[in-house]
């Protein structure tokens, strides 16, 4: 009987180095982002991207086939490691609590709205565009590697 893949050190590791690059990342861009009138801008924009790149991700995994080899490596690293620190929900919910203390209620209400409609609207976005692709790959003959058909 196999260990689950959350008790497997090399798996963690990949998750926690994900996740450091990831934060990196998000902070970074917190700093180069501008929050005009401090709006949370960069929030929203980090969060949406994020989205659209975690659907496009897995979207593209899981038509290349099983999560295995590789295709778990990458989900890992990526989707659940890079992403998952990324984004940043709890980030979202102390903007929202301090555009609500600010007396920006209409500000607050419009700044979650946008986040949750266009996290949806982004992760669509990027399903779409990795299946996209996956069609187009497959029509040019090159279908990955092959385990899953259309």
């Amino acid at each position: 009987m196999t260990r689950p893949v959350h008790l497997k050190w090399r798996f963690v590791g990949l998750v926690a180095a994900g996740g450091v690059l990831g934060a990196l990342s998000r902070y970074g861009l917190g700093l180069v982002i501008p929050s005009p009138d401090r709006w949370p801008l960069p929030t929203l924009i980090i969060n949406i991207t994020g989205a659209l790149a975690l659907g496009a991700l897995l979207e593209g995994l899981a038509r290349r086939g099983p999560d295995a080899g590789r295709r778990r490596v990458l989900r890992l690293a990526l989707g659940t490691g890079f992403l998952g620190a990324y984004t940043t929900y709890s980030t979202l919910a102390l903007d929202t609590v301090h555009l609500m203390t600010s007396a920006d209620l209409a500000g607050a209400v419009w700044y979650a709205g946008a986040t949750v409609v266009g996290g949806a609207v982004a992760t669509i976005a990027g399903i779409w565009f990795a299946a996209r692709q996956h069609r187009r790959s497959l029509a040019r003959g090159r279908p990955g590697d092959g385990t899953v058909k259309p």
